[in-house]
């Protein structure tokens, strides 16, 4: 059966019942079986939740996985269902699935009881009971908005709990969890965009991915403090995080961005998009050491999931924008210091057949989890909705389970595979993905190409209610999104012109796309106090910010010159950007010079410079970014 939950369960347990409620969302199938379940309190609604499941085929995307430590299931952190999903990997089929919150994107395991879930969307840590091979929910812990990576922090004394520690995305925080206490206990500072990381062995340093300050930064744990950083340069997507089993190395894969003209000849070498595997020191600093991922003529694109086997012979990495796994022999890998790696793949790489090789698994391959016999690894498929198992000695995808049955078809869905496939690029060197992150931004300013002029870099605006921000652009020059699609397909990303079908698939999933919450307003989504005495100053006639930016989307959607262009643009006028989602961005303005909105106040765009108005004081400036940040 797929999807078993116990009538006992669903009729006792308010959170276990609001969250089927959340997730299936069909009012009168939710009373019929909360019906039922009162009436059969010890029965078993296997037979009811399998045929509900079958009725409303769902998409479930799986992100992440935890592997029980006798490898006997695993469990997938679902993102496009809101659920986790539980695995028997002997019998090889579902056995459980539990909604548990708005877009879950990692899971780790806390002894052989009890899982952690990071929510993005909804702002929590979720604690997950397994026992008998089902889930129950135990606890929901609001930690802040938009928690993204988990590790594990074992007790250090009988006495002392295990907590879990998250990295918070919107607000550039760690926090910890008390697992016991079910409460956080501290939070402190990591740095702009912290995605995943990971613990060395002991517990006592961490390493996280900063990906909008391109670099690694390791902590001590006990106190917080930041001990060194690795710098990336140019580098974007920072991905999943391995630690050796020594503690000396954190492994993870990135992407790396060159401000190069976009043409057939700087793609192929490697000078606009590239993908690189790295290592850090975790026992003290010294410069990144790292290998190029990108074949001639058959690169690799946005790289994400990591695995080292038990006895660290084999890393496996899945290429999510390639479909496949890269598999290279640990030990004699080519690393390369300072100045390097080069722009394309080591030769040796190519020439040993054992060193590197390529399995292909199919749709987006994202997490990859070893398993104790040194030679498989189980991947958890977004676009697929499959959890696969690779034999890397055979280098065959041996099986794939289905975590459930699928609408039949989905023009959005279709939209969303074409969305991460970079073979829709140039010898397949990066997708919409690479430069929209999560269907957002990054942090790099890029020459696009689409304005037809060279080396005029703008910053990359995010997906989020695209189709209501006609013109496109940032000059404003395209007025039909499908010719603006079609335009990525075969300018930004130089490939071949996409079908109709498929134009019209990207622009549904587009259109799909709305904002996440906003981590900046209160839980009931009313303004702080400085937000409404910014929201006060933005609609005054001296700071004149209501000129141009208003409406739903906080955009006129006119051209203006406001005086910040350059010489070597196409089109003297900008595009009025939408300020829904300013909070998440770490570089403003077309050509991303600034860094902070209190820059963009007051130093490019503020009313002195734009309306010829009297400069914002420091106060009113704080006011008025507290506003921005909260649309």
């Amino acid at each position: 059966m797929r999807a078993t939950i116990s009538s006992k369960q669903l009729a006792a347990d308010p959170l276990q019942r609001d969250s089927w409620r959340q997730a299936f969302g069909n009012t009168q199938s939710y009373v019929l079986i909360a019906l039922i379940s009162a009436l059969l309190t010890t029965v078993p609604l296997v037979t009811v939740a399998a045929e509900y499941d079958q009725l409303t085929p769902q998409f479930r995307g799986p992100l992440d996985l935890a592997v029980a430590a006798d490898e006997s299931w695993v469990a997938s952190a679902n993102e496009l269902a809101g659920t986790v999903s539980l695995i028997d990997l002997r019998q090889r089929q579902v056995v459980f699935e539990l909604p548990c919150g708005g877009k879950p994107v990692s899971i780790m395991r806390v002894g052989d009881d009890r899982l952690v879930i990071s929510c993005r969307d909804s702002g929590e840590i979720v604690v997950v009971g397994i026992k008998d091979l089902q889930l129950s929910i135990q606890a929901r812990i609001q930690v802040g908005f938009q928690p993204h990576g988990l590790a594990v922090r074992q007790a250090t004394t009988p006495s002392s709990p295990p907590t879990v520690l998250t990295s918070l995305m919107a607000t550039g925080e760690i926090a910890e969890v008390d697992l016991n206490s079910q409460q956080v206990i501290r939070k402190f500072t990591a740095g702009a965009w912290p995605r995943y990381l990971t613990l060395s062995p002991d517990g006592s340093r961490l390493a996280v991915g900063l990906g909008g300050e391109s670099c690694i930064a390791v902590f001590d744990v006990a106190s917080g403090e930041e001990l060194y950083r690795e710098p990336l340069s140019g580098g974007i997507n920072l991905g999943h995080m391995q630690c050796s089993s020594r503690g000396d190395y954190v492994y993870f894969p990135w992407m790396i961005y060159r401000s190069n003209p976009i043409n057939p000849r700087n793609i192929r070498r490697g000078w606009i998009l590239a993908s690189r595997a790295a290592r850090v020191r975790l026992d003290g600093p010294a410069d990144r050491e790292a290998i190029s991922l990108d074949a001639p003529g058959l690169a690799v694109s946005d790289p994400f999931g990591i695995a080292l086997t038990p006895n660290e012979k084999r890393l496996a990495i899945s290429s999510s924008g390639t479909h496949e796994l890269l598999v290279y022999r640990l030990h004699d890998l080519p690393f390369v210091g300072a100045g390097g790696p080069g722009d394309l793949i080591d030769d040796q790489l190519l020439r040993d057949k054992d060193l590197f090789y390529r399995i292909e698994t199919g749709g987006r391959p994202m997490a990859v989890r070893a398993l104790a016999d040194n030679r498989h690894v189980i991947i958890a498929n977004h676009t697929l909705d499959r959890i696969q198992l690779v034999d890397l000695e055979s280098r065959k995808l041996e099986s794939e389970i289905s975590l459930g049955p699928v609408p039949s078809d989905s023009l959005v869905h279709r939209g969303m595979e074409i969305f991460y496939d970079g073979r829709r690029s140039l010898d397949q060197w990066y997708s919409c993905q690479s430069c929209h992150l999560d269907n957002g931004s990054n942090a790099k300013p890029m020459d696009t190409w689409n304005d037809g002029s060279a080396l005029t870099v703008k910053t990359v605006p995010p997906m989020f209610d695209v189709a209501k921000t006609a013109p496109w652009t940032w000059h404003g020059w395209q007025q039909d999104l499908d010719e603006s699609i079609q335009n990525s397909f075969t300018e930004t990303m130089q490939g071949q012109p996409a079908s109709r079908q498929d134009v019209a698939a990207l622009r549904a999933y587009l259109t799909s796309l709305t904002s996440p919450p906003n981590p900046f307003r209160q839980p009931d989504g009313t303004l702080v106090p400085s937000a409404i005495r910014g929201r006060e100053i933005f609609e005054s006639s001296a700071a004149a910010c209501t000129n141009c930016h208003f409406g739903a989307t906080l955009s006129d959607g006119l051209n203006h010159d406001v005086g910040l262009g350059s010489p070597s643009d196409k089109y003297p006028d900008y595009n009025t950007p939408s300020l829904l989602g300013a909070y998440a961005k770490v570089r403003f303005l077309h050509d991303g010079r600034a860094k902070t909105l209190a820059a963009v106040l007051t130093r490019h765009h503020g009313p002195d410079i734009v309306s010829g108005n009297s400069p914002l004081t420091a106060e009113q400036v704080s006011d008025l970014v507290a506003y921005l940040k909260s649309l």
